[in-house]
């Protein structure tokens, strides 16, 4: 049984390696003993095998590659000949021959072997499977060395739901939702439990994998660890190491018990026993409580009081960071534009004298989801400048839903980092999507898909912040794969209802994505702008003029600002050395070919009696005495946003 779905993504095919794409391998240090015909199908970028891709014979029988890319073939009748394979897998693509086949003609010989290349769609690299049975099964059968110390069955677990996990003295613990076991179809509803080792710290490098301890019963199987009602499965959440009342750590969650149709039947709070090694109940939870924790929290210091956000999507619910708070509802906030202690169906939007809307922390009062903000836009009660959530495609500027993902602050961009997967999109529930924000709150503008399915779901990703490599360049997120709410029948064998392992390279120039650019001083003729990473820590809320990157790619040009004043903006190569200091941003030549649809030209307008410049992206704008330019100076992103961010409550460096 599924809690939340996540992203489809579509299946695409392979480019095979060399000319033919497929490189035998016969004998010397690449031989394989045995019966079998070694098969590995490998990333063309990373010469890394690739889990998840199917082969298929012309008579419909199919193999899926095992974590580390591999497939034992033996097929009686079908070794020591011609056997064409076709090819195909999420997110990467195999060269058609001139029938439109993507594949490969092999011949399966006894111990021998053959590498085939796809290439990758994707932007993320799929890396292992995590959870589930036989995730290096045909490794096993060739007799290659496995990085897990279960490599084909740990704690009795054929399928799980959901991760979440949290650092808890010294170790990594491990929770997961419904759970399948091998002796009936009917495994474990009352959450699944590990732990692991940190990485560095005696655990294994997360390219590699990660070796878990589950918590097991006498049976071997898995044990259920929130065993507060048997109602129908249970299931926690917002899982956060906080001090008790003795100063004491101990691990917090909340949790829900649904009944077949996943229909809440009880909330509650719970504790976790560490000599019992389950969950234990604390305090119960109105079902109609505005706000309550979950999702994937982290603490954060504002204003010299730590809290915790809670961050199921977004980070927009939070508490102070003490156990007496946790368990208290009337301490939790919520930041939203509704009037404190209105309920949701009364929509009633707290505005300003001057009618501009207020968001605010506030108690009593639950956060606005994307469809209850299209509501208030539809019912005329919010403008759509005024929504706080605007995720979009960064190229096409088409909005798309945010599903479930996780929030967390990424030290090598030194902002904040949402992966994220969408419902609705050219998938049910099968794309998972890559945003940056300057603060937790936002703002949630462009955005890049980095995983697809194809009629596949992949929901819930979580990021791994304690994974991150390379100050953060590299970071790595996990997500449930299934069938279920994709309209698939069709299940892939052993990795359906699993968790599947991706990792990011932030230096991928795909990943450049557009960050606010504020106006400083005079907004009634902008003519000072800075990123956020170039305004002072105490800096009051700005206006965004526009979008624009801060670091360079290919086909940017830098936007230099003068040592003024008076201040100016010029243009220069995006490689010139000489300006690197002075870049406010960067942006596409005015005359781009091709330009994305979410750009807009960049204008500079001079004022007639005195020579004064200012520059917007509006084109709507003029202020009385400006004359516009007959030539763009570049091409910025289009801010969609009317609010002023509160940068100066959360600063970056706090954030951990």
């Amino acid at each position: 049984m599924m809690r939340r779905p996540a992203d489809l993504f579509s299946f695409t095919f392979c480019v095979l390696s060399l000319l033919g794409g497929v490189m035998p391998a016969m004998g010397g240090d690449s031989a394989v003993g045995g019966e079998y015909f070694a098969i590995q199908v490998v990333d063309e970028q990373t010469d890394r095998g690739v889990p998840l891709v199917k082969l298929e014979t012309v008579n419909n029988v199919q193999h899926f590659t095992d974590s580390h890319g591999l497939v034992a073939y033996l097929e009686p009748g079908l070794m020591n000949q011609e056997v064409f394979f076709h090819v195909s897998s999420h997110g990467y693509e195999c060269r058609k021959d001139g029938f439109g086949f993507a594949g490969v003609r092999l011949k399966p010989t006894a111990g021998g072997s053959a590498t085939i290349k796809v290439k990758r769609i994707n932007v993320a690299e799929r890396l292992y499977r995590v959870t589930g049975q036989g995730i290096y099964r045909d490794s096993v059968l060739l007799g290659r060395k496995c990085p897990t110390s279960r490599p084909t069955l740990n704690g009795l677990v054929m399928g799980c739901d959901s991760v979440m996990n949290v650092e808890y003295r010294g170790k990594l613990h491990w929770f997961w939702g419904d759970t399948g076991k091998p002796s009936y179809p009917l495994g474990n509803f009352y959450c699944t439990g590990a732990t692991s080792l940190l990485p560095g710290e005696g655990g294994l490098d997360p390219d590699d994998g990660v070796d878990f301890t589950y918590f097991v019963g006498q049976d071997g199987f898995v044990k259920g660890m929130t065993p507060m009602s048997k109602a129908g499965p249970t299931w926690p959440d917002g899982f956060v190491v906080l001090k008790d009342e003795t100063q004491r750590e101990r691990l917090y969650a909340a949790y829900t018990n649904v009944n077949t149709n996943m229909e809440a039947l009880k909330r509650g709070l719970c504790v976790y026993n560490d000599e019992q090694q389950v969950f234990e109940k604390i305090e119960s939870v109105d079902l109609k409580a505005p706000i309550i924790p979950g999702g994937h929290p982290f603490k954060l210091t504002v204003g010299g009081t730590e809290y915790v956000y809670f961050a199921h999507t977004f980070p927009f619910r939070r508490v102070r960071a003490d156990a007496r708070s946790f368990r208290d509802l009337g301490s939790y906030e919520a930041f939203t534009c509704l009037a404190e202690g209105t309920p949701l169906d009364q929509g009633e939007v707290d505005r300003d004298d001057d009618g501009r809307v207020r968001y605010a922390w506030r108690h009593h009062t639950p956060v606005l989801s994307p469809e209850d903000e299209g509501k208030l836009v539809k019912a005329g009660k919010l403008k759509p400048d005024e929504a706080l959530l605007y995720l979009r495609d960064v190229d096409s500027g088409k909005p798309f839903t945010a599903h479930a993902g996780s929030v967390y602050f990424n030290e090598y961009r030194r902002r904040w980092v949402l992966i994220v997967c969408e419902v609705y999109g050219t998938s049910m529930l099968g794309e998972t999507w890559y945003a940056e924000a300057d603060a937790p709150l936002g703002p949630w503008v462009y955005a890049r898909k980095i995983v697809t399915h194809d009629t596949y779901s992949f929901y819930n990703p979580k990021q791994h912040p304690m994974f991150a490599r390379q100050g953060g360049r590299i970071i790595y997120f996990e997500g449930t794969y299934t069938h279920t709410f994709s309209g698939n029948p069709v299940q892939t064998p052993r990795y359906d209802y699993n968790q599947i392992m991706y990792k990011l390279d932030l230096d991928d120039p795909r990943m450049v994505l557009p960050v606010p650019v504020y106006v400083l001083g005079d907004v009634a003729a902008p003519a000072v702008f800075a990123t956020a990473g170039r305004r002072p820590p105490d800096d009051p809320p700005r206006p965004i003029a526009f979008f624009a990157p801060d670091r360079s790619a290919p086909d940017l040009i830098a936007v230099v600002a003068g040592s003024g004043p008076p201040p100016s903006l010029t243009t220069r190569p995006a490689g010139d050395a000489a300006a690197a200091d002075a870049v406010a941003f960067y942006a596409l030549p005015a005359d781009a070919p091709n330009a994305p649809a979410t750009t807009v030209p960049l204008h500079e307008y001079t004022h007639e009696s005195d020579g004064r410049r200012c520059w917007s992206a509006d084109p709507s704008f003029s202020a009385p005495g400006y004359r516009r330019a007959d030539r763009a100076l570049c091409r910025v992103w289009h801010s969609p946003t009317s609010l002023r961010y509160p940068l100066d409550a959360v600063s970056p460096n706090r954030a951990r």
